[in-house]
């Protein structure tokens, strides 16, 4: 730290005496963490993390850009053409920044709270949410995944009866129209289940073997090394974007229009 012994003692002291508690109880053998000096450093750690991600996200704005887009999506694969779309927004409007903003945390109330200014979802969760505009992208067909070499996999549409002796994972965070099509093949095949949560965790079930799963074409990352395969069913999930109602900028429909133009040329099977 480059500090003598007793220049840092001094400010540990001074530190405690200024926030009126202890950071480390010392003894003249060891020093240790209190419980309150954990919380305060673990949220130090947090500060100074989203410090730096401001300082780098201000150096990438700089002085080439005059507008910012922060364009919100559960994974990457949502909007496989995002990059794409960023190509031809340059073309047309050089000065604006697009920033992807990827996770499923929190997503809506960075929407709502003016975080956001574009927000990917379907179209079932975002229809009875007031003063936004919904703008339909694509729709997502339902497909089963599996691992390279699981039988399963020579199949070109996998049907109900084709998963019996299997395992399928559900998850908790499921859209609407699929949840429908994961009850409708429990009721139709007595097969064990579990749930997950988290599409990784879900990933990573399917790789050891232990289960496959029902999922929308939108979490394909089409270089994941799984087989998707499509399921017979006539359900599809709505995939939207949805903007604040009174956001009239041209930029956000510039942007938009990009990649309406973008999906309308995309072979709905991929999806």
């Amino acid at each position: 730290m480059y500090l003598s012994q007793p220049t840092l003692t001094y400010q540990v002291d001074a530190a405690e005496d200024e926030l009126k508690f202890k950071i480390f109880d010392r003894s003249q053998k060891n020093v240790s963490i209190t419980p309150a000096g954990k919380m305060f450093i673990d949220s130090l750690r947090i500060i100074n993390g989203e410090y730096k991600k401001a300082v780098e996200q201000a150096q990438n704005y700089s002085d080439k850009y005059s507008d910012d887009i922060v364009i919100s999506l559960p994974y990457r694969s949502a909007i496989h053409l995002l990059p794409q779309a960023i190509k031809e927004m340059a073309k047309v409007n050089p000065s604006t920044w697009i920033t992807p903003k990827f996770g499923w945390t929190n997503r809506l109330n960075d929407f709502l709270n003016g975080d956001v200014d574009i927000l990917f979802g379907d179209y079932e969760t975002l229809k009875n949410i007031k003063g936004i505009k919904i703008i339909h992208l694509y729709q997502s067909r339902i497909y089963l995944v599996c691992n390279k070499d699981d039988p399963l996999a020579a199949k070109k549409v996998i049907h109900s009866q084709d998963l019996l002796g299997r395992t399928l994972m559900v998850g908790g965070g499921s859209q609407r129209q699929l949840k429908i099509v994961q009850e409708r093949v429990l009721n139709e095949v007595s097969i064990p289940f579990f749930n997950s949560d988290d599409h990784d965790t879900t990933l990573t079930n399917i790789a050891a073997d232990k289960a496959v799963v029902l999922a929308p074409g939108f979490l394909h990352e089409r270089s994941d090394g799984f087989v998707w395969i499509s399921f017979d069913c006539h359900e599809m999930i709505d995939c939207c974007l949805a903007t604040k109602g009174q956001d009239n900028r041209k930029i956000i429909t510039d942007f938009i229009d990009i990649l309406m133009d973008l999906y309308r040329d995309v072979d709905l099977l991929s999806l």
